[in-house]
């Protein structure tokens, strides 16, 4: 019997997790911020975020009250005593979103999940190249772009409340 030969194949190295908050409005997005390999989220390094955040809202939405709506908001460093007191400090208001709810968090559903459809199967050489390709894809979507993912969160707020609070079908 003659068995077919083994094929050697080159693997590419390829990016590692990049991870990035994302802060954006109806007008666009407001605030990228990545974190460096191998850093971690911890209430200390949110409420620096949440620093930045604040400043940067100063600048290009003054005129505009901030409602701040975070999917995590049920766990880590995003609900610690410290972070909520900053926040309450900053002035904010908070909308409590449901825990477990992808089908109700913009980010999923309208800005990574599409990103991710047309994406996938690509090689990403290195984090700079993932990071170069997402600050490329937040800054080109225009206004109405995120004005649309503003709607289709009401909607699907909607939806869900008419669903008994089931998730929302894409």
């Amino acid at each position: 019997m003659n068995s077919p030969s083994k094929k050697n194949f080159k693997t590419l190295p390829s990016a590692g997790k990049v991870t990035c908050a994302v802060f954006w409005d109806r007008k666009g997005v407001i605030l990228l911020d990545f974190l460096q390999p191998g850093q971690t989220i911890n209430s200390d390094r949110y409420i620096a975020t949440l620093t930045k955040l604040k400043a940067r809202i100063s600048r290009v939405r003054p005129e505009k009250k901030t409602i701040f709506l975070c999917n995590r908001i049920t766990r880590g460093p995003h609900t610690s005593l410290k972070t909520v007191e900053h926040i309450v400090n900053l002035g904010w208001t908070v909308v409590p979103h449901p825990p477990c709810s992808p089908d109700l968090a913009p980010y999923n559903f309208h800005l990574f999940g599409p990103m991710k459809d047309r994406t996938r199967g690509q090689h990403v050489p290195s984090n700079d190249a993932v990071v170069r390709a997402v600050k490329h894809r937040v800054t080109s979507a225009g206004a109405d772009f995120y004005e649309r993912g503003m709607h289709a969160l009401v909607h699907r707020w909607r939806k869900c409340i008419a669903n008994g609070g089931d998730y929302v079908e894409k």
